[in-house]
């Protein structure tokens, strides 16, 4: 929640902060709902931060945008992508939605392969992600109450570690509704392979028609953001 709330952790300070008693949310001024993507291989996070759900949309949107304002510049000549996900939440490797949005803004948008390895249940603590980019985002903003979305942005984007990672913090308030399905016939167009080990867990998207995609060959980084 966002407001004058106390947030778990210790920092220096010359004069206590006075902080609201509860945490009621009808005090507050909004919900942060952060979304988080690591790449592995660069060392570097990208956190995009909404304000309504934690839905399918909203994740792979936030996939998509990562990869049209990152990822394709970061890895120019690449046409495959792996994702290592939780089990659970809007990327849950038992979402018909999940799989339906990553073939159409993902695979088909971008004319890229995308792997999904899903850690099983409970395991999220072996993901990357976890120990790498949310527990230092927590580090730097622990005991700090983050009373505005502002505030959650700077916190986020200027953390960083002595081994080189940095942090880039997005906002994105548009609103994703909860209840959204697939029908059966969409889910059957979906190009997915799915592993011999673990299929439920373990699965590779295709594009459905193979086409020129402007962005892989882009000389120019464009602001997708209004």
């Amino acid at each position: 929640m966002i407001g004058n709330f106390k947030n778990p952790g210790k920092a220096w300070t010359k004069s206590p902060v006075k902080v609201n008693d509860h945490d009621f949310r009808s005090q507050s001024y909004g919900m942060a709902v952060p979304y988080g993507i690591y790449d592995t291989q660069a060392n570097r996070g990208s956190v995009f931060v909404g304000t309504s759900s934690d839905t399918p949309d909203f994740s792979t949107d936030c996939l998509s945008k990562w990869y049209e304002n990152e990822g394709r510049y970061l890895y120019p000549h690449s046409n495959e992508l792996l994702i290592l996900a939780d089990s659970g939440g809007s990327n849950g490797s038992r979402s018909r939605v999940w799989k339906h949005r990553l073939q159409e803004k993902l695979a088909n948008k971008f004319d890229l392969t995308i792997t999904v390895c899903h850690h099983p249940p409970g395991c999220s603590k072996w993901n990357p992600i976890e120990h790498r980019l949310f527990s230092e985002i927590s580090k730097n903003w622990a005991g700090k109450p983050l009373v505005s979305y502002e505030v959650v942005l700077n916190y986020i984007s200027t953390t960083a570690t002595i081994t080189g990672l940095e942090v880039q913090a997005y906002f994105l308030p548009k609103e994703y509704k909860k209840g959204a399905r697939v029908s059966d016939e969409d889910m059957a167009s979906i190009n997915i392979t799915q592993h011999a080990t673990q299929p439920k867990q373990n699965y590779t998207i295709k594009p459905q028609v193979e086409s020129y995609s402007v962005f892989n060959n882009a000389s120019k980084k464009l602001d997708w953001f209004d």
